[in-house]
């Protein structure tokens, strides 16, 4: 295997989990069905806040020194996402109330090859489609800025999953390698996936689509 076809097999995998969390119903869930500028910002935030904890946690104590630079780049990049967010938000928002399921699962990873398939890649593939959401409803609002903003974020974290399957193809070794790695990326995507259908059936909402 390698990361073009890992990524294949992990969203085929779990297409249909993947195809819901990329929903509008996304934003319901996160906001708990308060879709307000001020609610997505919150969400927003509390997105890259808990992702800046978690990449840092793990440079803290990684011992690939490689890996180690990837993870503190990357809790760089969260914490600059972090501040866009604020900024563009323009209103105080509170800390997170903790980690969440998902980076609770992520910082219990203590396996290089493990945080980098589920953190950057499974993570990943998550963050893109909420980016996607998140897009999507300023541009209903006709907000061209935070449009903008957003894109941005988008791309960056794109290349942040690129670059996570590019560690999998020097870090995996063999095919063991290759299963636990799509193992965890797999869980992590589903975790999330739970979250959020446990999160719609609280406003009593069917994640699945429409027919």
């Amino acid at each position: 295997m390698d990361a073009a076809s890992f990524r294949d097999a992990v969203e085929t995998a779990k297409q249909t989990q993947l195809d819901r969390l990329g929903s509008s119903k996304l934003l319901l869930a996160l906001t708990n069905a308060e879709l307000s500028e001020s609610a997505v910002f919150r969400a927003a935030a509390h997105s890259e806040s808990v992702a800046r904890e978690t990449f840092q946690l793990w440079a803290d104590d990684e011992t690939n020194d490689r890996v180690r630079g990837v993870f503190e780049e990357t809790a760089r990049q969260e914490a600059e996402h972090l501040q866009r967010v604020l900024d563009a938000a323009d209103a105080d928002i509170d800390s997170p109330d903790g980690p969440g399921v998902m980076h609770a699962y992520l910082r219990g990873r203590d396996d290089t090859i493990e945080r980098v398939a589920a953190g950057m890649v499974g993570r990943g593939l998550v963050s893109v489609r909420t980016h996607t959401q998140v897009i999507g409803f300023f541009v209903n609002e006709a907000d061209v800025a935070n449009t903008r903003l957003f894109r941005e974020l988008k791309a960056e974290t794109e290349a942040t999953l690129t670059t996570g399957l590019e560690l999998l193809d020097d870090l995996c070794e063999d095919d063991d390698d290759w299963e636990r790695a799509q193992m965890v990326a797999e869980y992590v995507i589903q975790v999330a996936y739970d979250d959020y259908a446990d999160g719609l059936a609280e406003l009593g909402v069917d994640p699945r689509p429409l027919c």
